[in-house]
């Protein structure tokens, strides 16, 4: 009996992983028109992501809004540091500008973490001097930079529980403003142990989703021919 529970555990985590790259690619939109809208793109910035925290403690709102800050930053980063690793690699089709440079730009231009959403893509894109914006929103319920449990357990899945909060990445258009790309993705004990772990493993997920990406652009020119 025993070994019957273990094996049917066992098949269950398996299905899990197995279907874990499904659900990435059904939480993934690409516009139509992407081909068109991004053929001279050839340098994209990457914006501190907009967060919202939801902690279970006594905090004030400034410090909120800091750890919001911070929160944010270590995506933006975490982003960088993914990229920069695949560009190496030659993966993909852009560049991705410096984000202490993009950063730098947005401070001598007055733009703050508090105020980047009033903003249009059209005209950061503009002020940074790229083709494309990569930005997003974070919602959490830990601090997720400081790290966050990971223990393994079959149980948190079936219940429902150890959900920390959501992601959001989009990549919008320069010109017009216009949504290119989007991935969304709950976050939880599974999708790492901080966030660069987190941004990692999902980016791993969505890589052949990647609009980006060579080898899918070469596979979207042989399905057209």
């Amino acid at each position: 009996m025993q070994r019957k529970i273990a094996a049917i555990l066992i098949w269950s985590v398996v299905l899990l992983i197995g279907t874990s790259g499904l659900r990435a690619q059904k939480n993934i939109y690409e516009a139509h028109k992407f081909d068109v809208l991004s053929k001279d793109h050839r340098l994209l910035a990457i914006l501190p992501f907009l967060t919202r925290l939801d902690l279970k403690d006594d905090r004030t709102q400034k410090s909120l809004k800091a750890l919001e800050k911070k929160e944010g930053l270590a995506v933006q980063n975490a982003l960088e540091t993914y990229f920069s690793k695949r560009k190496k690699k030659k993966k993909f089709s852009v560049d991705f500008q410096n984000t202490e440079d993009t950063n730098a730009m947005l401070a001598q231009n007055n733009i703050s973490y508090e105020n980047i959403d009033i903003y249009t893509t059209e005209q950061l894109s503009e002020l940074l001097g790229v083709d494309g914006i990569i930005s997003g929103t974070l919602s959490l319920n830990v601090l997720l930079s400081k790290g966050v449990p990971t223990e393994f357990s079959i149980i948190d899945y079936f219940l429902g529980e150890a959900n920390y909060g959501r992601i959001g990445i989009k990549i919008s258009d320069g010109d017009s403003g216009k949504l290119l790309w989007k991935y969304e993705k709950k976050i939880n004990k599974k999708s790492g142990k901080n966030t660069d772990d987190l941004i990692d493993r999902m980016m791993k997920l969505a890589a052949r989703k990647f609009p980006y990406d060579r080898e899918k652009r070469k596979e979207r020119k042989k399905q057209k021919k």
